[in-house]
């Protein structure tokens, strides 16, 4: 009887997807935010917050100087890849004055997206060193915005300093489907940096 109950618990938690942290990541007006909002299917929950004047001359506006609303602690959100996985995406704060909330963040995190804004691309160097240091898999996704230069995944990838090893994807932060493929790839990323050298 005792055997029969086992395997009934096996099978249940068989049947239970794998619950993965994902960290979403990048500068201030990147489009964390906007990327886990779109492709969260729960209602995300978000800390975005009406900018007021103490951030001005304390948060770096340039480019994005019509920006209103900044968060303040993390955004939150979920997504089902398949019937084994599930992602629970973190996104970060921006800005400077909240990078302290980063380690505590990232614990227990598979990996993260580097969102990078190629009108302000040195605003992501902070998020590409702070996984390289602490040995996190990551990807950077490259979100276009209007009327920003299009480079080529491989400029970044030179900009940036990034290894070959690291996936660099262009991405539309507002697109569904988009957003899906940059998770996809940095699951995909993870699996195969797991997986033992082939020996020759």
């Amino acid at each position: 009887m005792a055997s029969a109950d086992s395997e009934n618990r096996s099978s249940a938690y068989e049947a239970i997807p794998q619950a993965v942290k994902i960290i979403v990541a990048g500068g201030f007006g990147a489009g964390k935010t906007t990327l886990v909002g779109a492709v969260s299917e729960i209602t995300p929950l978000s800390t975005e917050e009406v900018m007021t004047e103490a951030s001005y001359g304390v948060d770096d506006l340039g480019g994005v100087e019509n920006k209103t609303t900044t968060t303040v602690a993390l955004d939150f959100g979920r997504i089902t890849i398949n019937d084994d996985i599930v992602l629970y995406l973190f996104g970060t704060p921006g800005q400077d004055r909240f990078w302290f909330m980063w380690d505590e963040l990232v614990e227990g995190a598979l990996g993260a997206v580097v969102l990078a804004d190629t009108r302000r691309l040195d605003t992501c160097f902070h998020a590409v060193d702070f996984f390289e240091q602490r040995g996190v898999p990551f990807v950077v996704a490259v979100n276009r915005f209007d009327g920003s230069t299009p480079y080529r995944a491989e400029e970044v990838r030179e900009a940036l300093d990034l290894s070959d090893a690291v996936p660099v994807l262009v991405a539309d932060a507002r697109e569904r489907e988009s957003a899906k493929e940059v998770l996809v790839s940095l699951v995909t990323h993870v699996i195969d940096g797991r997986r033992p050298a082939m020996s020759g």
